[in-house]
């Protein structure tokens, strides 16, 4: 039997033999494309080309890409655990061809390497081919199938609706027919009793898709229109999970030995055996599904947060968490255990979860123990839920409540209704589906973007020249419109551009396009799919003229000074701090850098400011840039350039080099470290376990830093008349505040002594209550303070009133009861709330103990007559 190792490299070595480049997996996170956050498909990585903005390097490709389905179009959350074939983070194998071969040699190609070479029986496989489509005018795929017809009797073709067999990459793009490969891995016996051709297609867990070979053919315009590529592409993927389990005879996924090892690591933990119970074997299966998407996710430098992918990656952490709380009995940190078997598994292929195992496993930890501190909270306020709930007679909670629990707590709905069901109760999932549906509205309508066609303007190649120059003239290629948030914006491709488009941390360029008589702002520049492209308000009033391409130079030389500091921090960083020291994140703008490095605990201030002094000796000495550009990357890596995981590094890179500090790195930098001038480091926090962020500011931005810090302190030494020692004239004045505090305090407590004795002394008995009126120019603390105490000592048919005003003469209501009152009916929070109405305000509290503020400070003695009046009822 082969496993799953064996698998990977036969497909890599098959199609290889076809003369097929083998390219390494593309990181899961995707950072230059906004229309996803994650790879969801092989074809990820090779969207710029299927789409022609940059030539093909190779013709043929072969590669087993890492890619998450969680978000999106493809999102297969939900599914993952109840059933044995989906998952969030999985491997598709995969062949390309980027205008090369097309149907039959990828309809041959896969029947030979899954017949031929893996000797899978024929008679299990049956294929799909697009049907057609008459309102698009597009006809049956009889090509495919008349390539299928010699390999497969005409009963296991089968024709396949749009919908799973017309492939399409979004709204608009390249698309076409596909031809899905299903596998049934039924018994004899069972495939004897119901044709396996019935159940394709049809969610039947042995009966499944392994492998889709998709025809692009066609190009779908923001119209709807379908119009034929220039170049065809082929785009197959298959399940390398589902492929394991078909070789291996087994009847899911999770059975296979990409699996196995992290749910017997689970097993252990937890003291259960997988298969003996129902609900274990699916949490199980969640979390060795979940472990893995988390443990690249993190490799890649998507850490978990509350934004965007970082979001997501928390959410299905926490998924993981719920399932081994609530169904392994999991009630302390256990996931980041997993990591050194998922590193056993797959520790050869992926070699980033090897060197990134500390980070891994201290990340994920540190999410755990936080996630459970909340759901202890969480679970907190479901036991008031559901005691208010019983309280008031009912046994369905409100939906909105429910809904807040997920929201804010992570408490997925079933999860409540678990919980609920064992305490006789329920939930309105009318009200909880309404609640979610209105945040998915605003969601959607916060990040809805209407994207127009591309105009072509003329034809040609996009350069980017902006290493070089600062302007350039230029035409224009192509053009869209795009309307975000009912504001309409253009984006525009120029022939060459000197503008840098925001990535590797670096925030795109601004500046100007200048025709005849007119200017054109660019106010921000993106790469999309290797394309920069350059946002405006406006288009030239002639799309075909020349025009001058300017950047803001300033904005640029300032951007330039961060991004260089950043290297050099980085290396002074690994020097000071150890070379365990990796970068994880930046940010570099012309106002401030930000840099984000793997470290376990906090940088010390010592240790901050040496690594400052490394940095800036390194600026004195005015090391000139040695730029290496169309590096071959195995020669970079000699050079000691550092490459970031998480990266997608061509096969020709660019080096960016002041003397020791060898990076890769295709950002913009100063001709020389003396242009930096300065570097002054103004923070040091962390994001996440293991991760640490500082801040700094460089050039023009670090000279105002000290201006501003040498100003503070010359009006600091003015207000202490200049003294020599002002560390000592503070230290003083502190010292000295100290004590005059304390000495107020006790004053306090004298004057609330004295208070207290006359409010006693003044007591009156009425309607069976011992009544004690304050009306005065108090401070609220003090107010509360003599409250308590008066509780204290007069335990029963207590009723405190008083009325105050602070120094500002805002009006304040206080109502303190003993127990018993509270027991026979009163309420502090009700009666305060009464009296704030004549003094314009509003408040409440406990049932013995409440507050009002308000505006009307001449309103207090009515109020005190109605909360009294109101007592005595």
């Amino acid at each position: 039997m082969l496993t799953a190792k064996e698998i990977r490299e036969s497909f890599k070595n098959f199609f290889n033999s076809k003369g097929h480049q083998i390219v390494p997996s593309a990181p899961m996170v995707i950072k230059d494309d906004p229309t996803l956050m994650f790879t969801n498909a092989g074809m990820n990585q090779f969207k710029d080309i299927i789409l022609g903005n940059v030539p093909a390097r190779y013709k043929r490709v072969a590669d087993s890409q890492k890619c998450l389905r969680v978000s999106g179009k493809h999102n297969d959350l939900e599914e993952v655990g109840l059933d044995t074939y989906h998952h969030t983070m999985f491997e598709m194998l995969g062949n390309w061809s980027f205008g090369d071969y097309f149907k039959k040699e990828a309809i041959d190609w896969a029947w030979e390497y899954l017949v031929d070479i893996l000797k899978i029986d024929p008679d299990k496989l049956y294929a799909t081919v697009f049907e057609g489509y008459a309102p698009e005018g597009l006809e049956r795929d009889n090509e495919a199938a008349s390539y299928w017809e010699k390999h497969l009797p005409a009963s296991h073709i089968i024709n396949g609706n749009r919908k799973d067999n017309f492939w399409e990459m979004g709204d608009t793009g390249p698309c076409g027919p596909c031809s899905e490969i299903h596998i049934d891995l039924r018994s004899d016996a069972e495939r004897a009793q119901i044709d396996g051709v019935t159940l394709v297609n049809e969610s039947h867990p042995q009966v499944i898709e392994i492998w889709n070979l998709v025809f692009m053919q066609y190009n779908r315009k923001a119209d709807g229109s379908l119009e034929p590529l220039p170049a065809k592409v082929i785009d197959t993927g298959m399940g390398f999970e589902r492929l394991c389990m078909a070789l291996q005879g087994k009847t899911s996924n999770y059975d296979t030995d990409v699996f196995q090892p992290i749910i017997r690591a689970i097993g252990q933990l937890c003291g259960k055996k997988y298969g003996e119970d129902r609900q274990a074997d699916i949490a199980m299966r969640v979390i060795a599904d979940h472990v893995r998407t988390i443990a690249f996710s993190i490799t890649d430098g998507q850490l978990p947060s509350n934004a965007k992918a970082g979001y997501v990656i928390r959410r299905i952490l926490r998924r993981a968490v719920r399932y081994g709380y609530t169904f392994l009995g999991q009630h302390q940190a256990f996931i980041y255990t997993l990591i050194p078997t998922l590193i056993d598994t797959m520790g050869d292929a992926y070699p980033e979860l090897i060197s990134q195992k500390i980070l891994i496993e201290k990340v994920i930890k540190e999410e755990e123990e936080s996630f459970l501190r909340t759901l202890a909270t969480g679970m907190k306020l479901l036991d008031k839920v559901m005691a208010d709930t019983k309280e008031a007679g009912m046994d369905c909670i409100n939906g909105k409540d429910a809904f807040t629990l997920y929201d804010t707590y992570g408490f997925p709905l079933d999860l409540t209704e678990l919980i609920l069901k064992e305490n006789g109760l329920s939930v309105d999932t009318k009200e909880f589906d309404a609640q979610m549906q209105q945040q998915k509205e605003r969601a959607r309508n916060a990040a809805a973007i209407e994207t127009g066609d591309w105009v072509i303007v003329k034809e040609g190649e996009p350069r980017f020249i902006g290493y070089d120059f600062t302007e350039c003239d230029a035409e224009i290629l192509r053009y869209r419109k795009i309307k975000q948030k009912n504001k309409e914006l253009y984006q525009i491709v120029l022939d060459q551009t000197p503008f840098y488009a925001e990535s590797g941390g670096q925030v795109g360029d601004t500046g100007t396009l200048t025709g005849e008589g007119e200017t054109i702002k660019i106010i921000n520049t993106k790469k999309e799919n290797n394309l920069s492209i350059h946002i405006s308000e406006k288009l030239p009033k002639d799309i075909t003229a020349t025009l001058r391409a300017v950047i803001n130079k300033e904005a640029r030389l300032a951007t330039a000074c961060n991004h260089s500091a950043t290297h050099l921090l980085h290396e002074a960083l690994r020097t000071v701090l150890g070379t365990h020291v990796e970068q994880k994140g930046s940010l570099v703008t012309p106002d401030i850098l930000r840099f984000d490095f793997s470290h376990f605990q906090k940088v010390t201030d010592e240790e901050l400011r040496l690594v400052e002094q490394l940095a800036n000796r390194k600026v004195r000495q005015a090391i000139p840039l040695n730029e290496h550009r169309n590096v071959p990357i195995a020669e970079a890596k000699q050079m000691g350039a550092m490459a970031l995981f998480g990266e997608k590094y061509g096969d020709e890179v660019r080096v960016i080099q002041y003397g020791s500090s060898i990076e890769l790195c295709g950002g913009t930098h100063v001709a020389n470290t003396g242009n930096i001038g300065m570097i002054r480091i103004i923070s040091e926090s962390s994001i996440a376990a293991g991760v640490r962020r500082i801040e700094a500011v460089s050039a023009a931005k670090a000279e105002e830093l000290v201006d501003f810090q040498q100003d503070t302190l010359k009006t600091i030494r003015q207000i202490f008349n200049n003294v020599p020692d002002i560390t000592a004239a503070i230290r003083k004045a502190i010292d000295e505040n100290a004590d005059l505090k304390k000495r107020t305090e006790e004053f306090i407590k004298e004057k609330v002594a004295l208070m207290k004795e006359s409010l006693l002394k003044n007591m009156k008995e009425r309607s069976g209550m011992k009544i004690i009126l304050l009306k005065a120019a108090t401070p609220a603390e003090v107010v509360k303070d003599i409250a308590f105490q008066i509780r204290g000592e007069v335990p029963e048919h207590l009723l405190f009133v008083a009325g105050t005003v602070d120094e500002k003469n805002k009006p304040l209501l206080t109502v303190m009861l003993s127990d018993d009152l509270v027991s026979a009916g009163l309420n502090a929070s009700a009666l305060v709330r009464e009296g704030a109405k004549y003094i314009q305000g509003g408040g409440g509290g406990q049932p013995h103990f409440a507050q009002a503020g308000g505006k009307n400070p001449e309103g207090i003695s009515v109020a005190i007559d109605k909360i009294i009046a109101l007592a005595e009822k």
